[in-house]
């Protein structure tokens, strides 16, 4: 069996292993023991995203919880980043979020978050998975019992959220806000209508399978459109589990989570907040983002992507400021995870401290031109081992020269390779990209 937790917890179609009825029961149980075994109350707080099978994967996780000896706590619907502050605050020894964050309404994964709020060491991963295989577990033999639901915890999250704006200047700023049918989908108009924003809220209809279908922070086109239309100041789309977020302009142009650390570093710096005059991003983040920073005097240090990589950085270099372009950013003197919902308060604090539109805030920001292709494999070959590849690899450096990038990974929590080039001649990088892309599709595509 490989390795079973990815960069962002286990992912995989709802119904099959591990995320069938037995697996998440047996998970359940193996977290209340491994807690019991480290001397911790097993107490713990969940919460999930809007997929159809969020409910039942709740249900029978908290299950296997209760019948190892723990006691579990639902939060309902609720943000990823909301369980990480509940799980903190209230002093859980671990949460856990049912949700698969971007991916398809079929896919479900689940997270479980440290006492401290952040993801589990890989000690932790080891030990649970090993628990996971097994005989497979007749209905008769699962005692499934409801899962109680707290709405006081979603509250504790939704007001610490606005006590964070407390104080501040208000404004009546037009939002038009992409809940991606997700978590956000009451919480965040919620959010920004109680502090006065005028606010447009779309894709906030959750059915259970819309999640991510068109909309949130993977497809912002509608988003864009909307905000030209509503004549807003800005546009947010969140993804499915609202860690991430991104931005549209007001003239409908859109900005990822590159452009949330070049404006964030710059308004921490101005303020002396910057600790050490450091960002932390992944190989994914624009070379426009790295000389940008070190023409204002700031530093960037790339991580391998997944933000679980970035927070071990951040913590290791004393940075308070890290993310990725897909817009996960951690803001770590407010929190110990990304929280797209926070990191919106940010952005929009510092329009309003600025007096100017987000187009403003970034004409300065150059970035690179920028190839991704995802390509879906139906096996994740080693790299190396794809005939031919270290070869093209080679050739298309070259090519690139010292002013272009080249980065061919496979996703963490889907079946694609990822294939990444950036240099200041776009139809060149095209053509390189789909030499690699051909190569490893030829090989291990998905057919």
């Amino acid at each position: 069996m490989g390795k079973l937790f990815g960069t962002d917890g286990l992912r995989a179609k709802a119904g099959q292993f591990p995320l069938e009825r037995g697996a998440v029961y047996r998970l359940g149980q193996a977290l209340a023991v491994f807690l019991k075994e480290r001397a911790q109350e097993p107490r713990i707080i969940i919460g999930r995203d809007t997929r159809e099978s969020g409910r039942w994967l709740e249900e029978y996780f908290c299950s296997g919880f209760v019948q190892g000896g723990g006691q579990a706590v639902s939060a309902g619907v609720i943000t990823t980043p909301g369980v990480s502050f509940l799980t903190r605050k209230e002093g859980f020894s671990a949460g856990v979020v049912i949700s698969a964050s971007h991916n398809p309404y079929d896919d479900n994964g689940i997270k479980i978050f440290s006492p401290g709020g952040t993801k589990i060491p890989e000690d932790w991963e080891d030990w649970l998975e090993k628990e996971l295989p097994g005989e497979e577990l007749k209905e008769d033999r699962i005692k499934i019992k409801p899962v109680k639901v707290e709405p006081a915890l979603r509250a504790d999250y939704l007001r610490s959220l606005q006590e964070s704006w407390a104080g501040r200047k208000r404004d009546n700023l037009k939002l038009v806000i992409d809940c991606a049918n997700g978590a956000s989908s009451e919480l965040a108009p919620e959010l920004f209508r109680s502090l006065n924003f005028k606010v447009v809220a779309i894709n906030n209809s959750p059915d259970g399978q819309n999640i991510n279908a068109g909309c949130g922070s993977l497809h912002p086109e509608n988003l864009a459109r909307a905000v030209v239309d509503e004549q807003a100041d800005l546009g947010i789309a969140y993804d499915g589990d609202a860690d991430r977020a991104i931005w549209v302009d007001e003239k409908g142009r859109i900005l990822n989570g590159d452009h949330t650390l070049y404006l964030l570093a710059l308004y921490f710096k101005e303020k002396n907040q910057l600790k050490n005059n450091l960002v932390v991003a992944t190989t994914m983040s624009n070379l426009g983002l790295e000389q940008s920073l070190a023409e204002n005097g700031i530093g960037l240090s790339r991580t391998r992507v997944g933000d679980k990589y970035v927070f071990e950085e951040m913590i290791n270099r004393q940075a308070n400021l890290g993310g990725e372009q897909s817009g996960h950013t951690i803001l770590l003197d407010y929190a110990v995870t990304g929280d797209g919902l926070l990191t919106s308060l940010k952005i929009l604090e510092l329009m309003l401290e600025r007096g100017q539109s987000l187009s403003e805030l970034v004409k300065d920001f150059k970035l690179y031109p920028q190839i991704l292709i995802n390509l879906k494999v139906r096996e994740k070959v080693p790299l190396k081992d794809i005939p031919g590849y270290d070869d093209i690899i080679e050739e298309v450096r070259k090519e690139l020269g010292p002013h272009g990038r080249l980065e061919v990974r496979y996703s963490g929590t889907e079946p694609l390779a990822r294939i990444m080039l950036e240099g200041p001649e776009e139809d060149k990088l095209q053509l390189l990209a789909r030499r690699i892309a051909s190569l490893i599709d030829n090989f291990c595509g998905h057919k």
